[in-house]
């Protein structure tokens, strides 16, 4: 989930919150309350999917979506820097609670998590806990060192690395034999 993060939108967003308030403890606390609702949730949505289709039916759609992650892995993301408000009432850690939860809504990483929760159900602390930390593997340092980190950070490949995960996880899943829990 850490290499997925690299160079997507909430981790632009963690260097935008992090150059604008230069305050890091809220902002990665922030992150990982945000994270944990989130994947939460896409991990409520891939169990109901886990239960509700027929497990090859399953097992296609988690392979296909990896697949799908690992195009989109590929893909830059930007982010508007005109989006994120000041923190005015809410304070720095309010303000990265809402504006990391909306950005992270429909964010490859949060449909990596609803495809892991339908492959893994019976796991779902297990799923929002990995994603969580994954999440926060690749944040937490943006936050710290961003502007050092993204200089010299060669992004192309970093995002080829994580298609390329993403890739094998999916032909692993369609590959595997049985359902999509087995």
């Amino acid at each position: 989930m850490a290499l997925a993060e690299i160079g997507d939108k909430t981790q632009l967003l963690s260097l935008l919150l992090a150059a604008r308030y230069r305050r890091p403890w809220p902002i990665i606390a922030g992150i990982a309350v945000a994270t944990v609702l989130n994947h939460a949730l896409a991990t409520a949505v891939g169990a109901l999917l886990a239960q509700w289709l027929d497990p090859q039916v399953l097992r296609w759609l988690v392979g296909l979506a990896f697949l799908a992650m690992a195009l989109w892995a590929l893909h830059a993301d930007h982010l508007d820097e005109g989006k994120v408000a000041g923190a005015s009432h809410l304070g720095v850690f309010g303000l990265t609670v809402i504006v990391f939860f909306l950005a992270e809504m429909g964010d490859k990483t949060q449909l990596a998590t609803v495809a892991l929760a339908a492959r893994f159900d019976e796991a779902a602390l297990a799923v929002v806990a990995g994603t969580t930390l994954g999440m926060l593997l690749a944040n937490a340092p943006v936050v710290f060192a961003g502007h050092w980190l993204l200089q010299r950070l060669p992004m192309i490949w970093i995002r080829r690395l994580a298609a390329l995960a993403f890739a094998v996880l999916g032909i692993l899943v369609l590959l595997a034999p049985g359902g999509a829990g087995g």
